[in-house]
């Protein structure tokens, strides 16, 4: 692997309530990979349902792979279902190995704040490990409410903000542009 070739690595933070974020670590994988970079991308809260960027990292294989923790329900924050914390808590298992075994130069942990604000996974864990995050490893979290421990942990943070969305005109999710 390329490991070391991003330098230092930092951590990333996409939150925020706007739409962006899955597609900004998608299209950080995208530009990697035209360097012969390895990422992996781990989808917290995402089951089996036909979201484009499945299809799309299957193109980009051997240098982009995408693993799914979840269901493809919605996830009740008030009481999350038992299935729905095992899974994502396989997703975080998977992702303290990928994130110390050297085989990735980026890590992306999609939807891991929404997963740690419903209570699926535990904050100081996360945070232990982004404190002894492998030099040369990039790390990507994405997903809305990102808690200040988070934020505070990372070096670098965008926050996407909704101006405008059609959805509050009734237009579903699009093949290809949101799903």
């Amino acid at each position: 692997m390329n490991q070391g070739t991003v330098g230092k690595g930092y951590i990333q933070v996409y939150t925020g309530t706007g739409k962006g974020k899955t597609t900004a670590s998608l299209g950080l994988a995208v530009r990697a990979a035209g360097h012969g970079l390895r990422t992996v991308i781990i989808q917290f809260m995402k089951g089996w349902i036909d979201y484009g960027e499945l299809k799309g990292v299957e193109m980009l294989s051997p240098f982009v792979e995408i693993h799914q923790a979840g269901r493809d329900s919605f996830v009740s924050r008030e009481k999350p279902d038992p299935e729905d914390i095992r899974l994502a808590q396989e997703g975080w298992e998977l992702a303290k190995k990928t994130i110390f075994d050297g085989n990735a130069d980026i890590v992306v942990l999609d939807e891991i704040n929404c997963a740690v604000d419903f209570g699926l996974l535990p904050l100081p864990e996360i945070l232990d490990i982004l404190r002894r995050k492998p030099d040369g490893l990039e790390i990507v979290l994405t997903g809305r409410g990102a808690s200040a421990e988070i934020i505070a942990a990372a070096d670098l943070v965008t926050e996407m903000k909704e101006v405008k969305h059609y959805y509050g005109k009734g237009i579903d999710a699009r093949v290809g542009i949101e799903r």
